[in-house]
């Protein structure tokens, strides 16, 4: 929501402070040079971006504008979700835990968090992580290693869509140029008609140059930059399955072990230890799903 309300603020201040210098509206107006500026930039866009990206790009750009990014009721889920697979594997040991991880759509456990499973390779981290650890098969400092490039590959995949779309944005300026060119040389042609009309022409080139930086530095390079910010958030819940589940592997308690991951959070949204102690050990999750269900 913030986006739009930035956009307001953007193209308020530059048509507005325009008009006040007493310029004609309509003068900027010229869909034949937004055509040329814009269908060259979404062609180049097409031929150098797979349509896995191109795609990705689109919901990017709608997480972008709409502000959906992991909020504290997603962290407090998570954080719900890594309690409970400490407790029963200090408990019962991590073998309790090996139906749960081969078949996680009917485990009683992990269909408590939608949302957490919902992210698929975030759940692939968790899943395949567990395994190493029920089988023996890595100890801490390996699985460290293991966790570290999966989580530095799933970033690099996700930001594709913004080096993408910053690649679109930094070639705008010279397709407005491009654009600007091409009316100059129409307005070239006209140069035998009345001084009126060979401004307006020359008038309406400009304005291809005027486009080409407004979308640039004004439009698409901001979006490309929210993109980068949403995604780089969501990768927390990453860091935090890493954090967690190794500090369980080095021998500690499961809310010392949430707590790692807790202190992975950025502060300014970082959920304080008395709501993550009540979605964990006070059973607040369970109590709020129970309380939803009986509402519904």
């Amino acid at each position: 929501m913030f986006a739009v309300i930035g956009y307001v603020i953007v193209f308020g201040a530059i048509l507005g402070g325009f008009a006040m210098e007493g310029g004609a509206i309509a003068i900027l107006i010229q869909p034949v040079e937004f055509m040329i500026i814009g269908g060259a930039a979404i062609g180049a866009l097409v031929v150098g971006t797979p349509i896995k990206i191109l795609l990705a790009m689109l919901n990017g750009i709608k997480n972008a504008i709409l502000g959906n990014g992991y909020s504290k009721a997603d962290y407090m889920e998570l954080f719900a979700l890594m309690f409970e697979l400490f407790s029963v594997m200090r408990k019962s040991g991590e073998m309790a835990l090996e139906k749960d991880v081969d078949d996680p759509a009917n485990s009683e456990i992990f269909k408590k968090y939608s949302k957490f499973m919902s992210n698929h390779a975030a759940k692939s981290m968790l899943l395949d992580s567990l395994r190493l650890v029920i089988s023996g098969s890595a100890n801490a400092e390996e699985l460290s290693h293991l966790m570290d490039e999966e989580i530095e590959t799933v970033r690099h995949d996700k930001l594709k869509s913004h080096y993408a779309l910053n690649a679109m944005a930094d070639g705008l300026p010279a397709l407005g140029i491009i654009a600007a060119v091409l009316g100059v040389v129409k307005a070239m042609g006209a140069i035998d008609q009345a001084p009126e009309i060979l401004g307006h022409l020359i008038a309406s080139a400009l304005v291809g140059t005027f486009a080409g930086i407004f979308f640039s530095y004004a439009v698409v390079g901001p979006l490309a930059t929210k993109i980068k910010i949403v995604r780089e958030k969501n990768l927390r819940c990453y860091v935090i399955v890493k954090q967690s589940l190794l500090a369980f592997m080095n021998g500690a308690m499961p809310q010392v072990a949430i707590e790692h991951g807790r202190k992975a959070i950025s502060a300014s949204e970082r959920p304080s230890i008395n709501d993550v102690e009540s979605a964990t050990i006070s059973g607040g999750m369970e109590r709020r799903t129970q309380g939803e269900r009986r509402a519904a």
